[in-house]
């Protein structure tokens, strides 16, 4: 399976916190990614040409976005972005010309839990402790999933 990502650039302790929350609330995914925002996810292999073709044609320029609240959906937790919605979801539009069955909403996903209220409490404390967050998407990456391992294809700086 393919991924197109996008690497958040943070301060070192905002980093920091958000490798630690996943190390702790999502530690299969952690070990293999760390913090990102995902623009593409599970595409077919055999679109890799054409992904390759939108990344290099992007006319994004890096931007800056701004966490400054972490949600919880279902089981997950998430950092969900207000500035800086806008490009990612423009980036996952032009990398994704066929609409998913759900609406894309730019997050890292921080967490999943066993139960909803404990990511609810999690949810809480995290955004007392932690926000707002700030940072920048300079680069975006394609990956290629099989089974535990994840390589990088090819990594694309935004046009400056």
């Amino acid at each position: 399976m393919l991924y197109v990502v996008a690497w958040p650039v943070l301060g070192e302790a905002d980093d920091t916190a958000l490798r630690r929350l996943r190390a702790q609330y999502h530690p299969r995914e952690a070990d293999l990614i760390g913090p990102h925002f995902t623009l593409v996810f599970g595409a077919a292999l055999d679109r890799e040409p054409a992904l390759r073709a939108v990344l290099v044609g992007l006319g994004q320029r890096p931007f800056w976005f701004m966490i400054e609240r972490i949600v919880r959906s279902d089981l997950y937790l998430y950092a969900e972005p207000s500035d800086g919605a806008a490009e990612l979801t423009g980036l996952h539009e032009a990398l994704n010309p066929v609409a998913g069955s759900e609406p894309f909403e730019p997050h890292i996903t921080l967490g999943l839990f066993q139960r909803a209220a404990e990511a609810e409490q999690v949810a809480r404390i995290v955004g007392r402790q932690h926000l707002p967050m700030t940072g920048r998407v300079e680069e975006l990456a394609l990956l290629r999933r099989d089974g535990d391992t994840l390589a990088t294809l090819a990594t694309f700086p935004l046009a400056p």
